[in-house]
């Protein structure tokens, strides 16, 4: 192919949107890196906000502290602030699941039922946040 027709073609290519792989700049073949995905909530830390609305819930409207203690270390429920979870992996989102939906009588290791939300009516926005504080107290 003489020059005149391979210059010709790689106009007609770059208009079409295709361009060789020989004719790519730099630029054009240096792709930035994704970031590494995030394997959910406990991947990232919550802010200090978050976890202060959680502390404030769970030492109030949420009723946490009557079964788990006023620094979470258990009384009727289990503790909170070791590595230990006896219903779950301890992930945040295990954790908010199992604030939003309780631990039923039959799955309960102790045969102490939690009820769903704790038995409150903290909104779903405060199940996040008593997550949030909940996980900031073993993973610290």
């Amino acid at each position: 192919m003489n020059t005149p027709t391979r210059l010709g073609l790689l106009v007609v290519l770059m208009s079409a949107g295709a361009v060789p792989a020989w004719a790519q700049t730099t630029s054009q073949t240096e792709k930035t890196p994704a970031p590494a995905p995030a394997s959910g909530p406990s991947a990232a830390a919550a802010s200090p906000e978050l976890i202060a609305q959680g502390d404030k819930i769970f030492h109030g409207a949420g009723n946490c502290y009557a079964c788990h203690g006023a620094n979470a270390e258990g009384l009727v429920g289990p503790n909170l602030t070791d590595a230990e979870w006896i219903h779950s992996k301890g992930t945040q989102e295990d954790i908010q699941a199992q604030v939003m939906h309780g631990v039923s009588k039959e799955e309960s290791k102790s045969g102490i039922p939690m009820p769903p939300k704790g038995g409150g009516t903290i909104s779903d926005d405060d199940v996040k946040a008593v997550a949030a504080y909940v996980y900031s107290l073993s993973h610290k």
